[in-house]
């Protein structure tokens, strides 16, 4: 297999960002025809982007996991694999919000390496990897250095908050808004752009994967809710919650999220059972 730099694997990501803003130039958000599917809303727009994005990134030996393709699990033998979501934030695509984006993460040995995320609606593409840093539409950025929760502004997951499971959090000094990609909200934690986000419910390699490496390339720190590194290219795709933010606030928010989960533990098992059946 060829040796590919991080450098140039930025490059490939970044093309082929292009090439499904391209793509999407096509549909109107708010204004698209909605399919039904076991996960939720897809649109035709999930599917060409899709199909765009496989015939651009997948070189020689590597290997495809994606939301919008059947899960070929000759993956799990693959040394690097793409992981995609074509468009996370479908809903809030068909809704005409602007949160939502293309999301691309190449993972290496389980790791995430390398990603791209581009919001065509907000005009932002965040690249990053280990080699680079973060870079948000060519000018190098990196996570928050806040050190103090009071006042941190932190990205809530949409759905979660109109569930109302995010109340507790509403009695602290944190100031918390609501986003919907889970991608995107990690693309603006890497950038700096918010101090931290976390999802209580959870989510697919596919939603996270390049968000992952973009907060890790700009210097913060991502993990799951039970405080564990995350690894990628598994059997099973599903990941608990995770937590991500700038590396002085880790353990206050390690905390915080601990102390969440024993307050309200029942309600969480609940919120988390219904989420994967959901899935």
């Amino acid at each position: 297999m060829k040796n590919y730099s991080e450098k140039n694997t930025l490059g490939h990501i970044g093309k082929a960002l292009e090439a499904a803003v391209s793509v999407l130039a096509r549909f109107v958000p708010g204004s698209v025809r909605v399919y039904g599917s076991d996960r939720g809303p897809v649109t035709e727009a999930d599917l060409i982007v899709n199909q765009v994005l496989r015939q651009f990134l997948v070189r020689d030996g590597e290997g495809w996991l994606s939301e919008e393709s059947a899960d070929d699990l000759h993956r799990l033998k693959k040394h690097r694999v793409w992981v995609v979501d074509p468009l996370d934030g479908t809903r809030e695509f068909v809704d005409g919000v602007p949160e939502w984006c293309v999301s691309v993460g190449l993972v290496e040995n389980g790791r995430p390496i390398a990603g791209g995320i581009c919001n065509p609606a907000t005009g932002e593409t965040f690249l990053g990897s280990p080699e680079t840093g973060l870079l948000c539409n060519g000018k190098r950025v990196g996570v928050s250095q806040k050190r103090d929760l009071a006042g941190a502004l932190v990205l809530a997951s949409r759905t979660e908050f109109k569930r109302g499971e995010w109340e507790s959090f509403q009695d602290t000094h944190l100031v918390i808004r609501p986003v919907g990609s889970v991608a995107y909200k990690l693309a603006l934690v890497a950038a700096g752009l918010a101090d931290a986000t976390w999802t209580l419910t959870p989510k697919n390699e596919w939603d996270i994967a390049a968000g992952v490496a973009l907060v890790e390339a700009a210097g913060g720190f991502v993990q799951d809710l039970e405080s564990s590194s995350l690894t990628f290219n598994n059997q099973i795709t599903l990941v608990s919650g995770l937590l991500a933010g700038g590396p002085h606030l880790r353990q206050q928010l390690t905390s915080l999220i601990q102390q969440h989960k024993e307050t309200h533990a029942p309600r969480f098992l609940v919120a988390t059972s219904s989420e994967q059946r959901a899935k």
